[in-house]
Order: structure tokens, then C-alpha cells, then sequence
């Protein structure tokens, strides 16, 4: 299934929130205000306080760069660019798989050498949008990253980006955790897989191109997410919306390098699969209004709930699908193994069926 670029909404201030605020501001000033008592100056102490707190942010950032920048490579693959993380020790890098495309060799450029090594793909999975490629020579110093646990990322954490954005290795960025479990669907074209990716990580970090593949790490050092994602606000003409972007968890990066490094292939995906290709349908006022399923897959989930080519899929559990990007996104909250009820319409008849997902 493909599907479109993630499309970052325009937020305006409505008229009636700023009428609002214009009201209050005046209704304040219709009443004498108070004699205003002059703040207390700050002592001494809060005065020297403010730079040695600023002070111990820096030497934490300065910190966590030394500890894992040297674990950030900078991956070529055929005329584009993008970043990778040092996995282990045995020369294992972990990247996205739009950054390989469908390239088999590649050029790595690693901290603690000032010349590119070859390396090989062992395996992508776009569905994903991970890989995994393995460097052909070991250089001395090679340091594998440190993952940590996506479970306990938190919004308001200071995170800190890392890669080749615009292929300047070894660039940093800094931001915040803006959210936690956004399904975001990325752009099909132009090299991207058109993946639907659930549970990323949203952040104000700067992630602008070459960044992908890279690191985004929290102040223990530890890799929280790989940046893989900028959302495009159609306002500013398709460009990047500033401080919008989005990391595969860290939890589903092992999940999936472990099983590409142990077996040469994702085993065990657990993402959800209804079993069947299908293609967005438009109604009569050209808007889209559903799924309709091209092929279904023989003794796939929907095959065995009864459903076939030419049913235009309208519902999934809760939520409505309208296209096969929505269709996607509602999969990706669900688990392998799930029972839910896909409506759909066959010919002119509203029809139900009752679907025990797959796995990818």
C-alpha cells in the first residue's frame, strides 16, 4: 500500500480567541489598577545561581556529545546521503531504510576515521523504515551506541540530534520531547518508503535532510529514537515545518536490528495486517470515501472473513477510513492477533465482517 507525505496542520489563533483576549485586556484596563509594589531585588546568591545552572546544562550537553557522536556515522549511498548509529561491536550499523533505498554497498564515514569504509546491507525493512549494514573493516575506536528504553520518554525531556544534516556530519541539534506515540505515514516519493509508522517520538530538535538514520539521545546519553521524519506544512509550499519532527522509538529499532543481525530478516514484526492490497476511492464529489480492495491475499485475514476484490473497506474498529493512508494508520494501532470489525460496502449493500488480524 502507499500513500501520501505527512502534512503537518496550519494552526491559526481563531477571531473569536483573540476578540476574546482584546476583551480582557481592556475590560483590565477599565478599573483603576493597583499601585504596582516594586519586586524584590534578587540576592546576591539567585544571581550567581542562574549562570552555574547554565553552566552544569552545558557541560551535560558537552557531556553527552563526547559520550555518543562518536557512535553517529555518516552513511553514502549512491549520490545521496544520510546518517547511521553504531550498533555493537562486531561493525553492525542501524539506519533507515529510505536511506539505503536500494543500494546493496555503501561508504561509512565514522567518527574515529578520516576515510570512508565500505560496508554491505544485511537487511531493510521498509515497512519499518529501518536496516541494518555492516562495516567491512573494523576501525580501532569503534563505540556502539547506547539504547535506552522508549517506554519511559517523556514530553518536556531536552533531547539532543544527531547526524549529517545537508551532509555536515557531525552535527548537533537540541530540543525538547514535543510528544510521545504519534502514527505518522511517511512520503512515498522521492526515495521515502510511504511507511505508516506508529508510537514515533515528536521533537523540536532541527531534523532536516541527512539527519535520517542519525540519533536523537536524552541527557544520560542513551539513544531514545532515530530521526527519521519532518512534517511539511503546505502553508510555507510543501516545506519543513520548523521544530515538527519525528524518531522511530528505540525499542522498536532493537526489536528490529536484533532480529535482522540474528537471522538476516524480520521475523517478528508485530505490526497488524488486514491481508489485502488496496487503492483509495473517490465519491461523486471527488472526495475520498474509502478503500476498495484490489487483490485479496489467499487465506489472508480479510480472505478468510469473507471479504474480496471490489469491496470498498469504510470502517476499521473506530475508526473511519477514507483513504489508504487512514486505512494504515488505524492497522498500526492495532496488534497481530487482534479481532475487529472492518465494514465495507459490496456493491450497494452495507456489509460487516469480523477480521482476526495478521502480521506484516
Amino acid at each position: 500500500m502507499t500513500a501520501p507525505p505527512y502534512r503537518a496542520p496550519s494552526r491559526r489563533l481563531p477571531v473569536a480567541a483573540a476578540a476574546a483576549l482584546g476583551a480582557a485586556v481592556l475590560a483590565a484596563g477599565c478599573s483603576a489598577p493597583p499601585v504596582p509594589q516594586a519586586a524584590p531585588a534578587p540576592s546576591r546568591d539567585a544571581r550567581a545561581a542562574a549562570p552555574a545552572a547554565a553552566n552544569e546544562l552545558e557541560d551535560d550537553y558537552q557531556s553527552v556529545i563526547t559520550r555518543v557522536l562518536p557512535s553517529v556515522v555518516q552513511i553514502e549511498a549512491g549520490d545521496s546521503l544520510g546518517s547511521g548509529i553504531v550498533y555493537d561491536d562486531r561493525g553492525h550499523i542501524v539506519t533507515n531504510a529510505h536511506v539505503v533505498g536500494a543500494a546493496r554497498s555503501f561508504r561509512v564515514t565514522v567518527a574515529t576515521g578520516d576515510r570512508p569504509l565500505p560496508a554491505t546491507l544485511v537487511s531493510a525493512y521498509p515497512e519499518q523504515d529501518l536496516a541494518v549494514i555492516r562495516l567491512g573493516t573494523l576501525p580501532d575506536g569503534l563505540r556502539p551506541a547506547s539504547f535506552g528504553d522508549s517506554a519511559s520518554v517523556e514530553v518536556g525531556q531536552i533531547v539532543l540530534a544527531m547526524g549529517s544534516p545537508l551532509g555536515l556530519a557531525g552535527s548537533v541539534t537540541q530540543g525538547i520531547v514535543s510528544a510521545t506515540g504519534r502514527t505518522v505515514t511517511a512520503d512515498a516519493s522521492g526515495g521515502g518508503t510511504g511507511a505508516t509508522i506508529p508510537n514515533m517520538v515528536q521533537t523540536s530538535a532541527a531534523i532536516n535532510p541527512g539527519n535520517s538514520g542519525g540519533a536523537l539521545v536524552d541527557l544520560d546519553g542513551e539513544v531514545i529514537g532515530i530521526p527519521t521524519l519532518a512534517a511539511r506544512d503546505p502553508g510555507i509550499g510543501e516545506g519543513a515545518a520548523a521544530g515538527i519532527g519525528f524518531a522511530i522509538p528505540a525499542s522498536m529499532v532493537t526489536t528490529v536490528a536484533d532480529q535482522i543481525i540474528a537471522s538476516g530478516r524480520v521475523t517478528d514484526s508485530g505490526r497488524a495486517a488486514l491481508g489485502i492490497t488496496g487503492r483509495t476511492v473517490l465519491d461523486d464529489d471527488y472526495n475520498p470515501s474509502g478503500v476498495a480492495v484490489v487483490e485479496v491475499v489467499p487465506d489472508g485475514p480479510a480472505a478468510r472473513a469473507g471479504l474480496r476484490a471490489g469491496d470498498v473497506i469504510t470502517r476499521l474498529g473506530d475508526a473511519e477510513v477514507t483513504t489508504i493512508t487512514t486505512l494504515a494508520e488505524a492497522l498500526a494501532q492495532e496488534q497481530p492477533g487482534d479481532r475487529v470489525t472492518v465494514r465495507y460496502t459490496r456493491g450497494s449493500a452495507q456489509r460487516t465482517a469480523e477480521v482476526t488480524l495478521g502480521e506484516v
